[in-house]
C-alpha cells in the first residue's frame, strides 16, 4: 500500500494546537503520577508470617541486577527516542504526540494497578527473612505467632511486603510492549509477505522485558508468580493504550495514528467544493444543457410539418 501523506504536520505548525486539544489527557497523566506517589508512600498490608512460613522466605538479600532507576530509561525514554527518530523522517507530529502520550499512559496506568495490588496483597518477598532480621535471629510474637522484625530500617521492611506483582516486570512490559506494537505497525510486520526479520524485530522488546522479569526471580526479589502476573498486567495495558491511539498493525492504515487520517479527511473535505455550492448554477444553464434545450434539440422539425400542411 502506498503511504498517503498530505503535507507535513510538524511540532512548529501543529504542535501547540495538538497539545491544547489533549490538555486534559496531560493533566490526567499528572494525576496518575500523583496517585503512584501516594501508593508508594502508604504502608502495605502486613500479611501474617509464622515461623513455619519462613522456610520459603530465607533467600539471600542481594542487590538488584536491574536497578529501579534504569526501568524508566529503557521502558520509556528509549522508546521515545525511537518515536523521535520516526518523527524526524516523517514530520508527523500526530504520530509523535500520540506515541509519547500512549506510552506514558501505558506506564502510569500500569504503575497505579501494580502499586494498588502490592499494597492490598502484602505478599512477602523471597528474601523477607533477611530484610526482617538483619542479624539472622528470628523473633515472633508469643501470642499471635506473627513475625516481629528487628531491623531498624523500616523502608527495607516495608518493601519486603510488596512482592506481588513485580513492578519491574509490569513496567517493562508496559513500555517495551507498547514499543513492540508501535514497531509492528511501522514496519508492517503483518503485510503477508513472510519477512521473518520483521517478526524478530517486534519480538525483541518482549524478550528484553522477559529477561528483566527473569532477573527479578534470580535476584530473589520476587516469586515466579509475581513476575508472570506483572507481565500480564503490562502486556494488557500496553495493548489497550496503543489501540486507543493507533489502528491494529495488520490494518491497511496500521502505520499511522487515527488522528493522522482524520486530519487528511478534514483537509480533503475543505479543499473540494460541495454539490450544494455547484447546484444553483445547474438550474441556470451555465455550461450545461437544460432539460428544455434537450427536448428542443430532439423534437421533430415543426417547420417541415407546417410546410407539408400547405401542399
Amino acid at each position: 500500500m502506498a503511504v498517503t501523506q498530505c503535507g507535513s504536520h510538524t511540532i512548529r505548525s501543529h504542535g501547540a494546537k495538538l497539545a491544547r486539544a489533549h490538555m486534559q489527557d496531560w493533566l490526567i497523566l499528572l494525576l496518575l503520577g500523583l496517585i503512584i506517589g501516594i501508593l508508594n508512600y502508604i504502608e502495605p498490608f502486613h500479611r501474617f508470617i509464622g515461623s513455619e512460613m519462613m522456610t520459603d522466605l530465607k533467600y539471600p538479600f542481594k542487590p538488584d541486577t536491574v536497578p529501579i532507576w534504569a526501568v524508566p530509561i529503557y521502558a520509556i525514554l528509549f522508546p521515545c527516542v525511537i518515536f523521535l527518530i520516526y518523527y524526524i523522517s516523517r514530520r508527523d507530529v500526530y504520530d509523535l504526540h500520540h506515541a509519547v502520550l500512549g506510552i506514558l499512559f501505558s506506564a502510569l496506568i500500569t504503575g497505579v494497578i501494580t502499586e494498588s495490588i502490592k499494597d492490598a496483597v502484602g505478599r512477602p518477598r523471597p528474601n523477607f527473612f533477611w530484610r526482617c532480621f538483619k542479624d539472622g535471629l528470628p523473633v515472633f510474637n508469643p501470642s499471635t505467632l506473627d513475625v516481629m522484625c528487628t531491623n531498624k530500617n523500616l523502608e527495607v521492611i516495608k518493601e519486603g511486603y510488596k512482592s506481588f506483582p513485580s513492578g519491574h516486570t509490569s513496567w517493562s512490559f508496559a513500555g517495551l510492549g507498547f514499543l513492540s506494537w508501535y514497531l509492528s505497525g511501522k514496519i508492517r510486520v503483518f503485510d503477508r509477505r513472510g519477512h521473518i526479520a520483521k517478526l524478530c524485530i517486534v519480538i525483541l522488546p518482549y524478550l528484553l522485558a522477559s529477561l528483566v522479569g527473569v532477573s527479578r526471580v534470580d535476584d530473589y526479589w520476587h516469586h515466579w508468580t509475581d513476575v508472570f502476573t506483572g507481565g500480564i498486567i503490562g502486556m494488557g495495558v500496553s495493548s489497550l493504550c496503543y489501540l486507543h491511539f493507533f489502528p491494529y498493525p495488520h490494518d491497511m492504515n496500521g502505520w499511522a495514528p487515527h488522528a493522522y487520517f482524520r486530519t487528511l479527511a478534514e483537509n480533503a473535505a475543505q479543499s473540494v467544493p460541495t454539490e450544494m455550492e455547484a447546484a444553483p448554477y445547474a438550474h441556470h444553464g451555465y455550461g450545461e444543457e437544460t432539460e428544455e434545450s434537450t427536448m428542443l434539440d430532439t423534437s421533430p422539425d415543426l417547420g417541415l410539418l407546417e410546410a407539408g400542411k400547405t401542399h
